[in-house]
């Protein structure tokens, strides 16, 4: 998995969060913090899945943990950038 490439274009999808980690010197490790994020739900969503549905194919649960992985982390970097987080920041 590239887990890191992953992060990336996700902290992207978000120009404004982007650019203010470029400014602040933290896109990489910041980068970094969420593709290790990233890797922890996709494994968990494996293992939720696994239990669930233990006769799936191990590609077909792979694929299926990593789009979930990606909406949660999507979803975790969402909520950093809600309008209460940026008061905080």
């Amino acid at each position: 998995m590239h887990y890191k490439t992953i992060a990336l274009e996700l902290l992207q999808e978000n120009p404004a969060l982007h650019e203010r980690l470029k400014a602040s010197r933290t896109l990489l490790t910041t980068m970094e913090r969420r593709a290790l994020e990233l890797k922890g739900f996709h494994e968990a969503r494996m293992e939720q899945l696994l239990q669930a549905r233990p006769q799936s194919a191990t590609e077909q649960i792979t694929s299926e943990a990593l789009e979930l992985a990606i909406e949660d982390l999507r979803a975790s970097i969402a909520s950093e950038c809600s309008p209460n987080a940026n008061e905080t920041a």
